[in-house]
């Protein structure tokens, strides 16, 4: 069957947009003092959510087609927006069935609102409005870009685009809405400002997982830091913020490798070496970077620039990689590798010939000799011999700090316990907890089926609550 295509016509204004802009150097209101290179401006606006009874002109509205996407089709929040437009009278979304409750943050080229589908609180969304009056082209295009990303995308770690709704100047862009805010106001209720090497590794594996995507579309994100990634409701995370993306071309490939493993014949004993036999195994691996990628401008965040982003040479895909390895300094030892006492001494540090130094502390964890070697890997100063710029996350995943993780699972991972994380409740959980209750009795009554018809075959369960996997061989279930 065709997924449903939303249609997002000129709206009525029902919600009162009572926009104030004013043009400031600095609106964000994150903890950190970091900022972006590139983003001077941003827009201060006011709202309130009676009914408005102005009435946009249709000629100042583009209306968008916002297609469901395969990987989030099963999305509660779909079916609420298939919910709002069929009870609308003309079958489409609009501004009036919008909802603001609260402003939850200023960004760089606008403000994010949390809302809700009015008659309905059973899905939250956030709301990023963009003046386009206050931006120069410059701005204005990274704006666009934005919205294109966004449309474009379709991954559990990155944001989905329900609605892109433009009136007058204004740009409205319907998005998820994460309640656990950002990682690095989590990471500021660390004991020390640092993760545990666990936790570390799990939402760097995230992040890594996310940038492997953005790169197969051609995506450089250039813009990676713990404020720009949100945590959702179930611990995982979310990468924001895309205005200052690029997209250049890219070449997906199989590429096919040959691993050579000794096999010695159990009967004669493993000192008996005439009897061992080599044993080739083909491995298949997808591999999409845009090698090619160039640019010369100047974008991001200080203490994340690469040093041929800091040269001023020009740079390709190489930057989001060295960025991953200072993301994953600054998660275990809570701060940056190059963090000088401005911004002007932490680009010098960066543009110098000294190598990234690191503070080992007494009885430190197991796996942090692991962690450090891979930071070292990302943060070499020549994008040529970086790891990553060849054949990106494909080589990332096989370092041995990622050990033990099954990347095709990783969604299903629980989220590690961390200190002020936010936890889903029980009463909001219970419709996900039904659900999963259906599935696990769905699966019963099919062992049961195939059992009493004498079957052999292999039951993997991915339902349990213990989160074994069960296999059933001949009537016997074992572990």
């Amino acid at each position: 069957m065709e997924e449903p295509t939303f249609l997002f016509p000129p709206p009525d204004s029902d919600l009162d947009l009572s926009f104030t802009s004013t043009t400031t150097d600095r609106t964000f209101t994150s903890s950190s003092a970091r900022t972006s290179l590139a983003r001077t401006s941003s827009l201060a606006l006011s709202f309130n959510d009676r009914l408005s009874t102005a009435s946009a002109a249709a000629g100042d509205t583009v209306s968008s087609a916002i297609i469901r996407r395969p990987h989030r089709s099963s999305d509660p929040n779909w079916t609420a927006i298939k919910a709002a437009t069929n009870l609308s009278s003309d079958g489409r979304l609009h501004l009036r069935h919008l909802k603001l409750l609260r402003h939850l943050g200023s960004g760089d080229l606008g403000r994010v609102f949390l809302c809700r589908l009015r008659d309905y609180d059973g899905a939250n969304f956030a709301l990023k409005v963009v003046d386009k009056d206050l931006l120069t082209l410059k701005k204005s295009t990274h704006a666009e870009t934005e919205a294109e990303i966004l449309h474009a995308l379709d991954h559990p770690f990155l944001p989905t685009l329900y609605a892109r709704i433009d009136v007058s100047h204004y740009t409205c862009l319907l998005i998820d809405y994460c309640p656990g805010g950002d990682l690095h106001s989590l990471l500021r209720k660390q004991p020390g400002n640092r993760f545990t090497l666990s936790a570390a590794r799990f939402f760097a594996a995230e992040i890594l997982v996310a940038l492997e995507y953005l790169h197969a579309l051609g995506v450089v994100y250039r813009d990676l830091k713990p404020e720009n990634v949100l945590i959702r409701e179930d611990g995982h995370v979310m990468l924001s913020d895309f205005d200052l993306c690029y997209k250049a071309d890219v070449s997906p490939t199989f590429e096919f490798s040959t691993n050579h493993k000794l096999h010695v014949d159990p009967t004669h004993g493993c000192f008996s070496y005439n009897r061992s036999k080599s044993r080739e195994s083909v491995t298949a691996e997808f591999v999409a970077e845009p090698t090619t990628a160039f640019s010369r401008s100047c974008v991001g965040t200080h203490e994340y620039l690469a040093p041929e982003l800091v040269s001023g040479n020009g740079h390709g895909n190489g930057v989001d990689w060295w960025a991953f390895g200072v993301f994953i300094y600054e998660l275990l030892y809570g701060t940056t590798p190059f963090k000088g006492c401005n911004k002007e001494s932490t680009l010098r540090n960066i543009a110098s010939n000294k190598d990234v130094k690191f503070h080992v502390a007494e009885n430190e964890e197991v796996g942090m000799v692991g962690a450090r070697d891979l930071i070292e890997k990302l943060l070499v100063k020549d994008p040529r011999r970086r790891l990553g710029c060849a054949r990106g996350a494909t080589d990332i995943k096989r370092h041995p700090f990622f050990d033990g993780i099954k990347w095709p699972l990783i969604r299903t991972y629980k989220a590690p316990e961390v200190k002020g994380l936010l936890r889903r409740k029980k009463s909001e959980s219970s419709l996900s907890q039904l659900s999963s209750k259906r599935k696990r009795g769905w699966w019963k009554r099919l062992g049961c089926v195939l059992r009493n018809k004498g079957a052999r075959f292999d039951l993997l369960s991915n339902y349990s609550n213990n989160n074994h996997y069960y296999c059933y061989v001949n009537n016997s279930k074992v572990r």
